[in-house]
Formats: C-alpha cells, structure tokens, sequence
C-alpha cells in the first residue's frame, strides 16, 4: 500500500489481494503492512504476527500492564485471546483464499504466569485443514523457549465472508 494512496485506493488494493491472494498469503500482506488495520486490537493486546506459512503463523506477544488481573500477572482471558488468534490464523493460513474463522471450542491449559513487559512467541499450527471443519494447536513461549499455556481448538471458516 503506498504512502500517498487515498482511503479509496487503499481499500481497492486491500479488496485485490483478498481477491488474489492464498490465506497464507493474505496474512504475509499483513504482515508487510499492505492491508490497512481493519481493528485496534492488534496494538491493544501487543500482537503482531512475524510469520506465514500454509499451516503455521508465528505471533510476538508484549501484553502491557493493562491486561494484568489484580494478581499482576496477565489476566487469563488475554492468553485465551491470543491463543485463539493463533489457531484461527494457522487455520486461515491453509485456505486457496484468506478465510476469517469462527471458532467452535478453543482449550487452555495455563502452565506459567505470563507477565507484562516481556515478549512471547506464540505459534499456531493447524493439524487438520479440513473442508468445513479445521482443528488447530497454538502454543505460547517465553524467551527461554519454556511453555507458559497451550490451546487446541475446532474452527470452521465464516461464510459471511464467502466468495
């Protein structure tokens, strides 16, 4: 997406590669900043997703401060969010065309604390590309590479976005 493009052109050229692109593919634009942020979340959780390919995403988590419980350490619903970006993205990224998913169960098991302040590299992986429905893990890593929380999940793509 160039610098000087208008909102309209911006959104053309966003609407041509969701035409044109493998979901594998769509998420690489993404990462590449040729989409425009379609929600703030992204920045509002400290996702940004480093890596495609058909089958598997890698995500860096930073979680601030304000996702921590009273505790201090990240709240468990902000680790089930991001687990269930990664899955839905592993998933997405094995459809001839990006595919949003919905999903039908997601699985958590917490192994660490997850504290604020510090990166995390999570990792999708989808084990089962199926036609209607998709299973995939996500799992969450510290800098030393020790597991901190796990998901398995069932998606199925969302149809409201169907071609």
């Amino acid at each position: 997406m160039s610098v000087e493009a208008t909102p309209e052109a911006a959104l053309q050229e966003a609407a041509d590669l969701w035409n044109q692109l493998s979901g594998a593919d769509f998420i690489r634009a993404m990462i590449d900043k040729r989409l425009p942020d379609f929600s703030d979340i992204s920045e509002y959780i400290g996702q940004a997703v480093t890596f495609a390919e058909p089958g598997r995403v890698e995500i860096a988590w930073s979680p601030e401060d304000k996702l921590c419980n009273p505790g201090g350490t990240v709240h468990g619903g902000y680790i089930a969010m991001i687990l269930d970006n990664a899955v839905c993205m592993a998933a997405s990224s094995t459809c001839e065309h990006f595919m949003p998913m919905l999903t039908l169960n997601l699985n958590v098991d917490y192994l660490r604390g997850v504290q604020s302040g510090q990166t995390y590299t999570v990792t999708g992986t989808c084990l089962h590309p199926g036609g209607t429905r998709m299973v995939s893990n996500a799992l969450v890593t510290d800098v030393r590479g020790r597991p901190v929380a796990q998901a398995s999940a069932s998606v199925i793509p969302n149809k409201a976005f169907t071609r």
